[in-house]
């Protein structure tokens, strides 16, 4: 569906609360999206509605590319939750356009981060926290732990706390707080 300035906010944004958003990126006289679109078009259409294409014409809605930093056409951006998880920008083939798709089907940074401290048994603190969307508690938890780690458990933690940065995203102000704490902590 083409998007424009005004319908984004639902159509990308909210929409993409309930399912991933892919955003294309395009104009009328860019030859490489020409080449582009009809690829994402097919392997979105291959998932049965568990992805929703939008486009939008770069020429018509300049805002909306210059929010999202677009630098390039075409470019394609992945919404879920309302924010960008991944992108790319050029024309890709279809495997790899399967994958990038297939990479947003499956569980986020933050739900596999959770089962794999889960499985592990590291840090059985924060897996209640992390499970319930608590980020700010599993995140103090963790600050606190280094000034008493070893180097190897710090270098963890501070693994473990970029995952959690990742997951909430670059602007969130809990991951901008923590961000500045753990650089303090660590040097």
């Amino acid at each position: 569906m083409d998007v424009t300035e005004a319908e984004f906010e639902q159509s990308v944004i909210q929409r993409s609360r309930e399912l991933p958003v892919v955003v294309d990126y395009w104009a009328e006289w860019c030859e490489p999206c020409k080449t582009l679109t009809p690829v994402l078009e097919s392997e979105i259409s291959a998932r049965d509605g568990q992805i929703e294409l939008a486009k939008i014409d770069v020429e018509t809605n300049k805002e909306l590319a210059e929010t999202y930093a677009v630098r390039g056409i075409p470019a394609v951006k992945a919404f879920r939750d309302g924010r960008v998880v991944d992108e790319f920008t050029g024309v890709r083939t279809a495997g790899l356009v399967s994958e990038f798709l297939d990479g947003l089907l499956g569980p986020s940074a933050g739900e596999k981060l959770v089962e794999e401290l889960g499985e592990s048994s590291e840090f059985p603190e924060i897996v209640g926290p992390l499970a319930e969307g608590d980020y700010e508690r599993a995140l103090e938890w963790l600050i606190n732990e280094v000034p008493g780690a070893d180097a190897e458990r710090r270098d963890r933690i501070r693994q473990v706390m970029v995952e959690i940065f990742n997951e909430l995203g670059a602007e969130h102000p809990v991951a901008t707080t923590y961000r500045r704490r753990l650089a303090s902590a660590l040097y």
